[in-house]
């Protein structure tokens, strides 16, 4: 499965990214992630469709706040935040959740 951006209002959710023009890396390792290869794993997920994940981003600056993550098999989203950004995860699980409810009936 391709990464697909959510809109969720006050926030978007995109895919991570370690480019030339976004390098969410510095954001996750606020997060505590500090392996050099994650941002390469987490599309591997997706393109598996073992896990789909998004960085919560700040519309305008395109910053990351936060990452939500999606088990397609289970159904179950969870979280995690810089300090001070947990409203940008909640309504980022909020979007997720619906994104699940529409694309993975059961």
């Amino acid at each position: 499965m391709e990464p697909v951006e959510i809109n969720a209002g006050a926030w978007y959710l995109r895919a991570l990214r370690a480019d030339e023009r976004v390098d969410d890396r510095p954001g996750l390792a606020e997060l505590g992630e500090r392996r050099s290869d994650f941002v390469a794993f987490r599309a591997a997920q997706w393109e598996s469709e073992s896990l789909c994940s998004w960085a919560v981003c700040e519309p305008t600056t395109g910053e990351m706040l936060a990452e939500v993550t999606l088990d397609p098999q289970s159904g179950s989203i969870e979280t995690r935040s810089r300090p001070g950004h947990e409203q940008a995860a909640r309504a980022g699980a909020r979007a997720v959740r619906r994104f699940a409810d529409a694309v993975f009936e059961k």
